[in-house]
């Protein structure tokens, strides 16, 4: 998988679009709370809103993200500190602003969703490493940004989980241009990111459906031993 060639995100500078962008990472929560991809408080969702100096929109942390309206979202700086809104931000969003800088994304969803969460611990590194998760021969692999046929490999970085996201981040950071647009947390779930919201919540759902897809694939197995 070739590194992530996302060119700068084009800053969000006027009140409408600021409200545009919210608008559609609320409904964008809305839909991926849907699908039962972030139950509870569970998941983090956000779109960078400028780059100099950089800011991210964001949900705040502890939040139904299936009902979050567009004015209850938060802007946090490149330091993770919350600019504007009412609440606090999630200590994941260092991951997030890891994610943005390494690879110039505009957007970067993060689900629990149960096929994530199971094999993220099945293929969870031993210790503090990371380990791989490898999903090939899928059409829906072609969905995913770079990739056009479906002979092809995603090699899916699984991080050991850390509450440290200080170090969480550093351990993420070497994999992040080479990941094909995702990443899983052993435990915990996935990372998806894109261009912007919409190419972001693209790689999410093809990621989410090749998880999906091979954990059924390991059940089969096992079944016709």
């Amino acid at each position: 998988m070739p590194a992530n060639p996302y060119p700068a995100a084009p800053p969000h500078g006027t009140l409408v679009e600021q409200q545009q962008i919210a608008q559609q990472l609320t409904a964008a929560m809305a839909q991926i709370h849907a699908r039962g991809w972030c139950d509870g408080t569970g998941g983090n969702f956000s779109c960078v809103l400028s780059d100099e100096p950089l800011q991210l929109l964001m949900a705040p942390s502890g939040v139904d993200k299936g009902a979050v309206a567009p004015e209850e979202l938060i802007v946090v700086d490149g330091g993770g500190s919350v600019r504007r809104g009412k609440g606090r931000a999630s200590a994941e969003t260092l991951l997030h602003l890891a994610i943005v800088t390494a690879t110039g994304a505009g957007a970067v969803l993060h689900t629990h969703s149960q096929a994530g969460t199971l094999l993220s611990q099945h293929y969870g590194p031993q210790g503090d490493g990371v380990s791989t998760i490898n999903l090939r021969d899928l059409e829906m692999l072609k969905g995913l940004e770079g990739v056009s046929t479906h002979a092809s490999e995603a090699a899916l970085p699984v991080l050991a989980n850390n509450q440290d996201l200080a170090q969480l981040s550093a351990l993420a950071r070497p994999h992040l241009a080479g990941a094909p647009h995702g990443l899983l947390i052993a435990g915990h779930g996935l990372y998806a990111w894109g261009q912007g919201l919409a190419q972001a919540k693209r790689h999410l759902e093809i990621l989410e459906f090749l998880l999906e897809q091979h954990w059924r694939q390991l059940l089969l197995q096992a079944l016709q031993r």
